[in-house]
């Protein structure tokens, strides 16, 4: 069986991938700087995955890693120190080298029409570019709003202990949530796909919610009421700084934070939204996945809510 490489697999999004490719029968690599990645991950199989470590800053590190991939899985770290362009492009460059069937870059936020708007969106257009140019396969999917971030530990000590879902959504608006399992779903989807060698696509949930519409499945999930509580995207940038805890260096929490704050003051009034997809069009492309991807309702009450769900704050 072909043999697929993740690339930051001790992050939640990593941990769906190597989840699902496992489910799928493929040979797992994980690459994390830790030697326990999975450490309280109930993970099917985790036992037969291979674990080697790579310094994402240091292409010199790259060959030794990923040698003998068939399928290299890839999302940007929320907290790179490089901007996306270099880091993919660098990747796309080691997996040309060394002859990946393809690469498949999970960006975590919604990919632009064309170049132009701010923050990480327009480092995505700019990465799709570098990884094109690098000459290996690749597919971009742009997932731009998860579902497990609310189990996070800046998001459900809320809505459990308190009642409150404190999100910065404005409340006009709307988001196709998605989980992260379906997110390595349309991954895996594609990787054996002519047609999306060389393509990029969003991709979202069934649903499409606003912040009242979460807090009502919360609400019956739970048993008891959930009320939207929406912070400012101030005080998000806060919460996501502290949740990093000392795993965030002291000099970068100040821009962090402020970065994240007129991230959702850009997503809460861009005529753009970037967290609406056109889920129609995405599943005329990938048909395979129509009524297979789970809405909110049927993810949240598959979770364990309790303190003991393994949850890292980021990746």
């Amino acid at each position: 069986m072909a043999l697929i490489t993740v690339i930051g697999a001790s992050g939640r999004q990593g941990m769906a991938q190597v989840r699902q490719a496992l489910k799928a029968g493929y040979e797992v690599r994980a690459i994390s700087r830790q030697s326990d990645p999975f450490a309280g991950a109930p993970i099917d199989g985790i036992e037969k995955v291979e674990v080697r470590s790579m310094d994402l800053y240091d292409p010199s590190t790259y060959d030794a890693a990923l040698e003998g991939s068939d399928y290299i899985f890839y999302t940007h770290p929320l907290q790179a120190r490089a901007d996306r362009a270099v880091l993919i492009g660098d990747l796309g460059n080691a997996g040309a080298k060394i002859g990946v069937k393809r690469l498949v870059w999970n960006t975590s936020s919604w990919i632009p029409d064309k170049p132009g708007d701010p923050f990480t969106y327009a480092g995505n257009t700019q990465g799709i570019n570098a990884l094109w140019r690098s000459g290996c396969p690749g597919t971009v999917f742009g997932s731009v709003l998860f579902m497990d971030n609310l189990l996070t530990n800046w998001a459900r000590p809320w809505i459990v202990n308190e009642g409150r879902y404190v999100y910065p959504h404005a409340p006009h608006l709307e988001a196709n949530w998605i989980s992260l399992d379906d997110v390595a779903k349309f991954m895996l989807a594609s990787i054996e796909r002519p047609d999306m060698e060389g393509a990029w696509l969003n991709i979202g949930g069934p649903r499409r919610m606003r912040g009242g519409e979460v807090a009502e499945v919360l609400t019956k999930t739970l048993g008891k009421p959930i009320k939207y509580d929406p912070c400012t995207p101030a005080e998000f940038g806060k919460y996501l700084v502290d949740a990093a805890g000392d795993d965030m260096p002291a000099e970068m929490r100040k821009d962090f934070a402020a970065g994240i704050a007129a991230f959702y003051e850009y997503n809460n009034t861009a005529p753009t939204r970037p967290f609406e997809v056109d889920m129609e069009h995405v599943m005329e492309r990938f048909p395979e996945l129509d009524g297979k991807l789970q809405d909110m309702e049927e993810w949240a009450g598959e979770q364990e809510w309790g303190e003991s769900n393994f949850r890292p704050a980021f990746g």
